[in-house]
């Protein structure tokens, strides 16, 4: 029976497992589609002639921004893992030399339904829950940039468009045709996906995700200041590289404003409804014998009669020695 019960969670355990590989693999390659193919085709926009909102100067690519995309990937991506991994292992190390628990429970179980050591499965779940959200942000954020093709204030500083020639005498006229532009072909595709802004809602998900984190998980004496100084910090340099995408000219302030709401949005979710506030046993045993010897014991107990159960049975007692 043990070893029934013991194949049937291996099989929960399976699927569950499967399930989640199949939707991140599924996530990773549309967020692949998206950034590096032209499978998505990008609106195009049309635009006034001279229009003043999109003649700021271009300040070159992006990697000559105050913060390019290798910094922001680079921190997006490791200071979580890096801070995650290393607080599990605080904590978990605390807890397994605390003089609470004794060595039978800070045994690391290796039975036949593969029991992960519980620092490593926390770790593992709260980094890929963390992964899967920056895939689910990229693809927000490049689904409503396709969608919108919205028009980056340098727009016209890189099209380029030959005013003589579309007629633009009058300032009002409607320019929508794409061969208006005359400019680098990829300074123009990249100045029409703009909205949302990719960095406000990347740095802020990673930020808002730590914050999170932090505040639940670290409840130790003396954090009192710390963890609201450290989710802060988090949160203003987020709040930062929403501002340098509008100082540089590269985004206006609704794409870093619908940015900061995306990740916000997603980073909330995934928190509240998913990892539930981080909340989960560091330790393997997931109840402990005070809790086990009770049902131990209801097991052990004889069947208790009740009154009724008592006077049914005396009364065919006594009819059975009436006709004996």
């Amino acid at each position: 029976m043990p070893s029934k019960q013991l194949k049937k969670e291996q099989r929960k355990l399976y699927t569950s497992l499967a399930g989640e590989l199949v939707i991140m693999a599924g996530t990773v390659m549309l967020a692949y589609y998206f950034e590096y193919t032209d499978t998505f085709s990008v609106h195009v926009q049309g635009f006034f002639c001279y229009d003043t909102t999109y003649t700021k100067p271009y300040l070159g690519p992006e990697d000559s921004s105050a913060v390019p995309p290798v910094l922001l990937y680079a921190v997006v991506a490791g200071l979580p893992t890096l801070l995650i991994t290393i607080t599990e292992t605080v904590l978990f190390l605390v807890q397994y030399t605390s003089k609470e628990f004794d060595r039978s429970e800070k045994t690391v179980a290796t039975g036949d339904c593969c029991y992960l050591n519980p620092l490593v499965r926390r770790t593992f779940r709260f980094l890929g829950v963390y992964t899967f959200g920056l895939f689910t942000v990229d693809i927000f954020v490049n689904a409503g940039q396709v969608v919108t093709g919205n028009l980056a204030p340098y727009f016209l500083t890189v099209c380029k468009p030959n005013y003589t020639a579309l007629g633009c005498q009058q300032a009002l006229r409607y320019i929508s045709h794409q061969e208006a532009c005359t400019g680098n072909q990829d300074d123009i595709l990249r100045a029409r996906k703009t909205f949302p802004s990719k960095e406000a809602a990347l740095s802020i998900y990673a930020a808002l995700y730590l914050a999170m984190y932090v505040t639940c998980t670290v409840q130790a004496k003396g954090t009192r200041l710390a963890k609201p100084v450290l989710s802060l910090g988090l949160m203003c340099l987020a709040f930062l590289t929403g501002l340098n995408r509008v100082a540089e000219y590269r985004n206006h302030w609704s794409d870093v404003i619908a940015g900061f709401i995306i990740g916000t949005a997603i980073a909330t979710f995934l928190v509240v409804c998913v990892v539930h506030n981080f909340k989960g046993k560091l330790l393997l045993s997931e109840e402990s014998p005070q809790e086990q010897r009770p049902n131990t014991a209801m097991l052990n107990m004889g069947r208790v009669e009740s009154p009724l159960e008592k006077y049914i049975a005396s009364q065919n007692h006594i009819a059975f020695a009436e006709v004996t």
